[in-house]
């Protein structure tokens, strides 16, 4: 990367450090070489008792204007001091700690599906593990920021957030919009940013003809949208979203995950969901979707 040449009379800038923690199975590694694509002089796994010394050196070095380094549950009983270490350490360099996790179920099956033992070791189920490395972890957390929910996130997606967040070249940092539909039978998603109740509609659930139908259904989708309410509805929360967004951009946030839910998470919520992804869209903001109760009985 290009650098401009500094005359002997100007400081030379603080190196920026990034540390990335979080849960094992959260994605700090695609984190760790997202953030090496940028740029970032990159370090995995760096033991405590360095961190003050990586920081002074790079802070010395005429080629590192960035940096960054992984520190997670593999430092043992010696993680307990890292939340005095970076207290200390943000006073001395510009210094930014990320925090990656994802729901429990998430996590089990991303161990399941690499067969990778967790770090906390094999004595315990994998389940019970990541519930004990959350409870290590939460004095860390409550210093992070920003915190990341990985759990609707692919490997591609992760990555390109984090390139949209940190890359110097790209201007001010971007939004991915997450929307999703639920039934309140089954639990209100625990990632929501924003929740909204979409069972003031009239239910096609009670119509035969629809009832094996979800909210995607030609037919489903038309009957949904044949009340006023409905229509009123998409708009007023599209332009409630819309408005929103750029002030949640302003305050640096880089992914927002916005729910509705009905009864069983079938007809209405889906089509609402469905909808307003597609006005989001329209607005120029990154949306998916993704319906978690659709299948469900």
């Amino acid at each position: 990367m290009a650098q401009t040449q500094r005359s002997h009379s100007q400081p030379q800038a603080s190196t920026e450090l990034v540390i990335i923690t979080g849960l094992s199975g959260s994605g700090k590694g695609t984190v760790l070489k997202a953030l090496e694509d940028l740029g970032y002089y990159s370090v995995d796994n760096l033991p405590i008792e360095l961190i003050t010394t990586f920081a002074e050196l790079t802070k010395d070095a005429p080629n590192i204007r960035r940096a960054a380094l992984v520190v997670d549950i593999r430092e043992g009983a010696a993680l307990e001091r890292f939340p005095a270490l970076f207290k200390k350490l943000k006073r001395q360099v510009p210094t930014r700690l990320i925090f990656l996790e994802a729901d429990d179920a998430s996590l089990v099956r991303r161990f399941s599906e690499t067969r990778r033992p967790h770090p906390l070791g094999a004595e315990r189920s994998v389940a019970a593990s990541v519930r004990a490395e959350r409870d290590r972890l939460a004095a860390i957390r409550a210093l992070a920021d920003p915190i990341i929910n990985t759990s609707k996130f692919n490997v591609h997606e992760l990555r390109e957030t984090i390139h949209r967040t940190f890359g110097a070249q790209r201007g001010a940092p971007e939004i991915l919009v997450h929307v999703t539909s639920f039934g309140y039978r089954h639990g209100v998603p625990a990632d929501s940013d924003l929740v909204f109740d979409v069972r003031f509609l009239p239910n096609p659930n009670y119509i035969p003809a629809f009832k094996n139908y979800s909210g995607k259904h030609p037919s489903v989708a038309r009957y949904i949208r044949s009340f006023p309410q409905t229509q009123e509805f998409i708009k007023r929360i599209s332009d409630l979203l819309i408005y929103l967004m750029p002030h949640y951009i302003a305050e640096g946030k880089s992914y927002l995950t916005i729910s509705f839910g009905c009864t069983g998470g079938h007809h209405r919520s889906v089509l609402i969901a469905s909808e307003i992804r597609k006005h989001l869209a329209s607005a120029g903001y990154r949306a998916k979707e993704s319906h978690r109760d659709v299948k469900k009985t």
